[in-house]
């Protein structure tokens, strides 16, 4: 099944959007900036979307329209990866799902149109048509509001002490909030991610995956007096050699996207087993649905806050099927592999 399942895959790249292109309506895939939701009702708050390590807010990484052709339930359907960016941890991660039918109460029944809007400023929406207000810093559902004007939203007590030093004047004034919202310097860049299928992988590329098979320890395969003369041929070195030519022909991949196919790993260590993935709420099993590659870090630009967001692979894996679970927003399951010292 590895042969079919490769010629699935679909490779996602970063490129510069206005921003009237990546609003809700619009149903982009994109990175960083703020959310554009698809469902206005069950926004995910702020406790289940707190880092899973240190609790702070997490800062919105990207999202991926993923409609199931031939699903009615999941005509519009999206997926929302968030991670943590405090210096201190820079680790937690989390990924969400909400799918609509066609026929909903958030958008047009017909395709929207692809002409630029008379509108096409800079201002940010802070409030959904549901009535949901979003926080003025990261987007995200804001329960909490300025104690003294009431009309500054925010998702947590840290968001509300970084916008302050802005807030503090307009607090006072009579009348609304301006739309145009400071730069927080919290926000990833934002990019639309264009979507394209892969081209098939070199035969050598796939005839070499049966020589390789992941392994938790290089110890067990190579005695102490080899390892260094063999590292060339190590297993690990296999893995990331195959992972290199994978995507060699298209390097400036940031996502592959290839729901109920494998991923590619960039080591052979701290690579999940069936059991590692937890089931979905209602009961099925997840599956794989897309993955982040490396090369994405070189555009997000984190080294400015201080300890760098980091990975190898991030591994999204979500319910085999797309089950509905009210009209809200789903938790799925994010695996996070990092690059080992050997790669």
């Amino acid at each position: 099944m590895a042969a079919p399942m490769a010629a699935l895959v679909e490779l996602g790249f970063a490129e510069g959007a206005p921003v009237w292109r990546l609003r809700s309506a619009l149903f982009p895939s994109k990175v960083g900036g703020r959310p554009a939701w698809l469902g206005e009702a069950g926004l995910p708050g702020p406790a289940a979307l707190s880092c899973p390590r240190c609790g702070r807010p997490p800062a919105f990484l990207l999202q991926l329209y993923a409609p199931l052709p031939g699903r009615a339930d999941a005509f519009h359907r999206g997926l929302f990866l968030f991670c943590c960016r405090d210096p201190s941890c820079c680790a937690g991660l989390r990924v969400f799902r909400n799918q609509l039918p066609r026929k909903n109460d958030f958008y047009s029944y017909e395709p929207p149109s692809e002409e630029p809007p008379p509108e096409t400023g800079e201002s940010v929406c802070l409030q959904l048509k549901s009535g949901a207000h979003l926080c003025r810093v990261c987007g995200c559902l804001a329960p909490k509001t300025c104690s003294r004007c009431h009309r500054a939203h925010y998702c947590s007590k840290e968001h509300q002490t970084l916008d302050w030093r802005w807030h503090r004047q307009a607090c006072a004034q009579a009348g609304d909030l301006e739309d145009t919202v400071p730069d927080h310097n919290f926000l990833f860049p934002e990019y639309e991610i264009v979507i394209g299928a892969e081209d098939e992988a070199p035969l050598e590329v796939l005839e070499e995956e049966d020589d390789v098979e992941p392994t938790g320890s290089m110890g067990e395969a190579f005695g102490d007096e080899l390892e260094s003369m063999a590292k060339h041929e190590s297993r690990e070195d296999k893995i990331f050699q195959k992972f290199k030519k994978q995507i060699a022909l298209e390097p400036e991949q940031i996502l592959r996207y290839g729901r109920g196919a494998a991923p590619i790993w960039i080591s052979g260590e701290n690579v999940p087993q069936e059991k590692d993935i937890p089931n979905c709420p209602c009961g099925a099993k997840r599956i794989f649905e897309f993955q982040v590659m490396p090369q994405l870090l070189n555009l997000l630009k984190a080294d400015s806050l201080g300890t760098s967001v980091d990975w190898g692979v991030l591994a999204i894996f979500t319910c085999a099927d797309s089950c509905v679970l009210g009209t809200g927003y789903v938790e799925e399951f994010v695996w996070k592999q990092d690059v080992t010292d050997t790669v």
